[in-house]
């Protein structure tokens, strides 16, 4: 008799990664694409970071087990950012460390809500909050944003959507956002937790691309809401994609509910990882020319998108993706970069995995990587076009 699999474990896949292998594959077999799919800096972590893992290594009292939310000295650097950035005051026992922002992810939903609770999420939106909240047995309630609007959800849409669907137990958002770049500034984000906490919603604030903005300083919902959990990585701003390593930080009545589950589930984030990431935190200098980095990268897919014809887009205020439509060319997204992979080696993501009502019609473009690569990119998918 066959065993069973568990019902949680049938959630569909994250296409990011198909495109990402099939990529990777064309690549070994030709030795030529062009990555725009993938948001992960072609930059490593910053070069002090790198000498302090070569110093720690050799040291087994610095490589063992450390408490289950992080190093004090880690807690204690990403409090500083906050000061740093929003001129905001956090506890160090605020702070929890994760492995990684979907760790963090994770123990904010295991600890904020129950089985069968409702969490609303935005559509378009990053497809693993969706498949998160229903392996954990909660249900993700879509909350469907335009494009005319920026992508951005809005006190009105919000009290749409509970009207037609019933009530929230939580709410998760994201700026600047993956995959349209949308950012909220402090009056639009104001207006939500305001909202949130009328209602009794939980707001959980995706907020791991701060740091990568074009426009005016981002604010954080911790700004305006003590009750919000705010995840953060090391991921994005400090191109450390592969250490795994976020944080998360707690309002006052789950902290101590975390650090359990962290313990229980994680035991701890690994420790080489922490000692990178406290040195990063004081690496800004050489981030911050990364940032520039993508904002000529931007400008150079933007300009080639007027050529393209791609005139429906998203804001891309901040984080490093260009979210348009291309349903001009007749053919489903999917379809459209499979062919751009074989036919002239660009990698671009579909826009199936972010939206499953309309991601047919658009696609996602990182441009993280190096200019010349970006602009190598824009070069071939300009041809293609010319010759379509």
């Amino acid at each position: 008799m066959a065993l069973k699999v568990a019902q949680r474990a049938h959630i569909p896949p994250f296409h990011v990664m198909e495109f990402v292998a099939a990529a990777i594959a064309q690549e070994q077999a030709t030795g030529d694409v062009i990555h725009l799919e993938v948001g992960q800096p072609s930059t490593g972590a910053p070069e002090p970071a790198l000498a302090r893992a070569r110093g720690v290594m050799g040291e087994p009292r610095l490589m063992g087990y450390t408490p289950a939310c992080g190093t004090d000295e880690l807690r204690d650097g990403v409090a500083r950012l906050y000061v740093d950035r929003h001129q905001l005051s956090i506890d160090r026992r605020e702070v929890i460390i994760t492995s990684g922002a979907s760790g963090a992810c994770v123990l904010a939903l295991l600890a904020a809500f129950d089985v069968g609770d409702r969490v609303g999420v935005t559509e378009p939106g990053y497809p693993c909050y969706r498949q998160m909240i229903s392996a954990l047995g909660m249900t993700a309630v879509p909350i469907r944003a335009e494009s005319a609007t920026g992508f951005r959800l809005t006190e009105a849409l919000l009290d749409s959507t509970t009207a037609q669907t019933g009530p929230l137990d939580g709410l998760i958002i994201a700026s600047p956002a993956n995959p349209t770049g949308t950012v909220y500034d402090a009056a639009q984000l104001s207006a939500i937790t305001e909202w949130c906490a009328r209602g009794g919603v939980r707001l959980v604030a995706d907020e791991i691309y701060h740091g990568i903005t074009f426009g005016d300083p981002v604010p954080s919902a911790r700004q305006f809401s003590p009750d919000s959990i705010v995840i953060g990585s090391f991921s994005k701003y400090f191109s450390m994609t592969g250490w795994r390593l976020g944080w998360l930080l707690a309002p006052e009545e789950l902290v101590e509910p975390i650090d359990r589950l962290s313990q229980n589930l994680y035991l701890c984030p690994g420790a080489l990882a922490q000692h990178v990431g406290r040195a990063a935190l004081d690496c800004t200098d050489e981030l911050d020319r990364h940032v520039e980095r993508y904002r000529t990268n931007r400008d150079v897919l933007l300009n080639a998108f007027a050529q393209l014809g791609i005139g429906e887009t998203a804001p891309s205020d901040g984080a490093f993706y260009l979210y348009g439509a291309v349903d001009h060319w007749g053919l489903d997204s999917s379809e459209l970069c499979q062919r751009w992979l074989r036919e002239i080696g660009v990698a671009v993501t579909p826009g199936i995995d972010f939206d499953p009502v309309d991601g047919r019609r658009w696609a996602r473009w990182s441009f993280a990587g190096s200019t010349e690569s970006v602009t190598e990119g824009a070069r071939r998918l300009v041809g293609w076009a010319k010759g379509a």
